[in-house]
């Protein structure tokens, strides 16, 4: 689903979570739909269920909305729906949390997988249920979790998608409510980032990385493999490149692994240091063939050099 046709079918059909498994009727209507990986007999079933008219989500939306109370039943309407219809889901949850006395791992999980913003309907469930919720999930993960849900929102209410552009003063006084003006602006300049990159707007994504990561030794070794990799395969500045080769260095410095030399050996490759890029290669096809994995692409590479 997230590449050719895929991408419109998610759309059009609002998948939003993998796997998720559709039935679709003749006119190309939607008519049932799970989520999650399933055993064979279970999708067996899935796929009868598609088939009859009072087993569909259809009809089990109508059950819902005629009074239907029974947990084991609402816990599955909402698994069914939390990430295509978090409006309805949590209508189901509500009435679902209402029963309940006490919360067990997976009412929290369901909870906190359905709730991506302050303005979702399962974020008030969040909030009023706190003290049940903390019996099953640290306090301090739950003020992260919290921190993390209010910094979505205020980020997406930040960008409008259709100009391309930010609200950057909206952004920086909504959230210094919950954060250091410090991070505040850090975490708009990463978001920007991002963006930039999604949007294929290579010099303002490589601007502000090189500014945000101007000292990187907090960074992880997998963060840092990932700046670089991003680097060796949109940016073309041979001094930003050798600032990618410096991260790859460090990430093979923090944790040596095959995909951190072989992002090393390609930098080394693409600034025209050929005999760094065949040592790394070596190097890097070595580690994947002591961890088996795939060095196809790296012995390409090899070869080339």
């Amino acid at each position: 689903m997230e590449k050719g046709e895929g991408v419109g079918l998610a759309k059009k059909y609002n998948v939003k979570a993998f796997p998720t498994y559709l039935f679709i009727n003749g006119d190309g209507e939607e008519v049932h739909r799970t989520l999650g990986y399933v055993e064979e007999k279970d999708f067996i079933q899935f796929a009868k269920d598609a088939e009859d008219p009072n087993k569909r989500l259809t009809a089990l939306k109508q059950k819902f909305e005629n009074g239907e109370k029974d947990p084991e039943f609402l816990k599955n309407l909402a698994g069914l729906t939390i990430y295509n219809d978090s409006e309805f889901a949590g209508k189901v949850l509500d009435r679902y949390f209402q029963q309940k006395t006490s919360f067990d791992q997976e009412d929290v999980q369901m909870l906190l997988s359905g709730t991506s913003s302050t303005e979702s309907p399962l974020y008030k469930i969040f909030q009023t249920k706190k003290a049940e919720i903390i019996k099953i999930f640290p306090k301090d993960k739950y003020e992260k979790f919290d921190k993390n849900i209010k910094l979505n929102t205020v980020l997406k209410k930040s960008y409008n998608a259709d100009k391309k552009s930010w609200n950057d003063s909206y952004f920086l006084t909504e959230s210094q409510k919950f954060l250091t003006k410090d991070e505040s602006e850090k975490i708009l300049k990463r978001a920007k980032a991002n963006r930039a990159l999604k949007d294929k707007d290579i010099p303002t994504y490589e601007k502000l990385t090189l500014e945000l990561y101007k000292d990187s030794s907090a960074a992880s070794s997998e963060e840092l493999n990932s700046l670089a990799w991003n680097f060796f395969e949109n940016v073309s500045n041979k001094a930003s490149l050798e600032k990618a080769v410096a991260w790859a260095q460090e990430s093979v410095k923090k944790d040596e692994n095959y995909a951190n030399t072989d992002t090393l050996a390609n930098l080394y490759n693409k600034i025209g240091d050929k005999k760094n890029a065949k040592m790394w290669a070596e190097k890097s096809i070595g580690l994947a063939k002591s961890t088996g994995q795939d060095s196809t692409d790296t012995e390409k590479l090899l070869k080339s050099l």
